[in-house]
């Protein structure tokens, strides 16, 4: 995206040398589409998945149990990642390939690990050993 946030529209002029927490960052308003969705997590604002138009039921419901809602954080190769909850604790991660909606791997995370299948088929219990299978494949 060659665009900044502000821009965008989404940060009202914040400076960008000093980002705000996460959990403090402000849910932008504008919906995206999957072009839109940008590399790298954003710094002062989040993209809710309520904010991504080809957001699939699925991504729209993971985070229900929780309680918690779900917010956009990254591509990863051709993957896009969402996750419902905290960075480290109970929390849901949704990988969705960007260019066939319709594959899809979980990860559930319990603390510091979890479970979830790649897209290898191999079922991982560290996050970053998840997050790696989706690189590769």
């Amino acid at each position: 995206m060659e665009s900044s946030e502000h821009e965008r529209g989404d940060t009202a002029g914040r400076d960008q040398e000093s980002p705000l927490p996460v959990g403090d960052r402000p849910f932008a308003t504008r919906s995206y589409g999957t072009a839109d969705l940008f590399d790298t997590p954003t710094r002062s604002f989040r993209i809710p998945a309520r904010g991504w138009r080809e957001a699939p039921d699925e991504l729209l419901t993971i985070g229900d149990e929780l309680g918690e809602p779900v917010e956009y954080k990254r591509r990863i190769g051709r993957y896009l990642l969402w996750r419902a909850g905290p960075p480290v604790g109970d929390a849901w991660y949704l990988a969705i390939d960007a260019t066939d909606l319709g594959r899809r791997f979980r990860f559930r995370l319990a603390g510091r690990t979890g479970l979830g299948t790649g897209p290898d088929g191999v079922e991982y219990e560290r996050f970053g050993d998840w997050k790696r299978s989706l690189l590769a494949h």
